[in-house]
C-alpha cells in the first residue's frame, strides 16, 4: 500500500474522513486550506485570529452541509471553502465593529450567503473547465500565442519573434483572431 492511513489528500478522502469523524480529515483541511483563507482576510483588513474564526465557520458550514447526507462536492474543496469564508468575511466586514447578532437568524443568513458563494464559484469552475475545453480545441499557433500572451505574460514583440512574424503589429492581429476562434469555440461548446 503506497498511502499511510493518516495520509488524507483528495477532496473525496476528506469528504468521507468528516462523515466517518475522522479528526485527521478535518486536521488536514486546516493543513491544506487554511493558508490561502488567512492570506485573503489578513490582505483585506483582518488579522489572524478573524482569520481563524472565519475558517472554523466556514468548516462549520461545510460540516453541517456533509452531515445533511447530500452534499455533493461540485467544486474543488479548497474553492468551496475560500467562497465561504470570503463571503463570511465580507459580511462580518459589513457588519462593522458590531459583534450583535441573532445565533437562528445569523446562522441561516450565513447558509444562504454560502450557498450564493458556492452557486458562483460553481458556475466560475464551470467556466473555466468550458474555456480550458475550447482552448485545447483551438489548435496551433492560436493555442500557443494566447498561451504565451495571457499566461506566460509575453510581450508581442516577444510573441512576434518566436512564432516568425514580420512585426509585432502582425503577431497581435493574429492574436486577435485567435481570440474571436476561440471566443467562437467557446460559445458553441457551451450551448
Amino acid at each position: 500500500m503506497s498511502k499511510e492511513k493518516s495520509d488524507i489528500r483528495s477532496d473525496e478522502e476528506i469528504i468521507l474522513g468528516i462523515q466517518q469523524g475522522n479528526n485527521l480529515a478535518v486536521q488536514q483541511l486546516y493543513k491544506l486550506y487554511y493558508p490561502t483563507v488567512a492570506k485573503m482576510i489578513i490582505n483585506n483588513n483582518g488579522n489572524a485570529e478573524e482569520a481563524q474564526d472565519i475558517f472554523q465557520e466556514a468548516v462549520m458550514v461545510l460540516y453541517d452541509k456533509i452531515s445533511k447526507g447530500n452534499f455533493e462536492l461540485s467544486s474543488k474543496l479548497k474553492t468551496f471553502l475560500y467562497a465561504v469564508s470570503k463571503r463570511l468575511w465580507l459580511k462580518q466586514l459589513t457588519r462593522g465593529a458590531s459583534r450583535f447578532r441573532k445565533d437562528s437568524i445569523a446562522d441561516m443568513e450565513d447558509t444562504l450567503v454560502a450557498d450564493e458563494a458556492i452557486e458562483e464559484h460553481e458556475i466560475l469552475e464551470s467556466n473555466l473547465t468550458l474555456m480550458e475545453e475550447a482552448l485545447n480545441g483551438l489548435g496551433e499557433p492560436c493555442k500557443s500565442i494566447i498561451h504565451e500572451f495571457y499566461i506566460l505574460n509575453r510581450s508581442m514583440t516577444e510573441i512576434s519573434e518566436k512564432f516568425g512574424y514580420t512585426n509585432s503589429d502582425n503577431a497581435k492581429t493574429q492574436k486577435y483572431k485567435c481570440l474571436q476562434r476561440l471566443k467562437k469555440l467557446f460559445f458553441q461548446i457551451s450551448t
